[in-house]
């Protein structure tokens, strides 16, 4: 399987987006019956968000993912 050669910012925009999904997990993982809702820190969502941007990823899912799998295929 070919494996991709990411750019500096491509490679901080997948690892902070798996960051995200790591932390979402872990929140939606919480104690079985909380009463508190998941939370997830609006700045690891906001760090995403600006490493997509850097990357020039923004509105770009499709070439996103495509890189995501590519770089680390054992992640959704």
């Amino acid at each position: 399987m070919p494996t991709a050669v990411l750019t500096d910012r491509e490679r901080t925009a997948v690892q902070a987006y798996l960051r995200l999904l790591h932390t979402v997990r872990a929140a939606f993982d919480g104690p079985p019956g909380s009463r508190r809702p998941p939370v997830v820190p609006p700045s690891v969502l906001a760090e995403a968000e600006q490493a997509l941007a850097d990357a020039g990823l923004s509105g770009n899912e499709e070439e996103f993912f495509r890189l995501l799998q590519s770089w680390c295929p054992a992640e959704p």
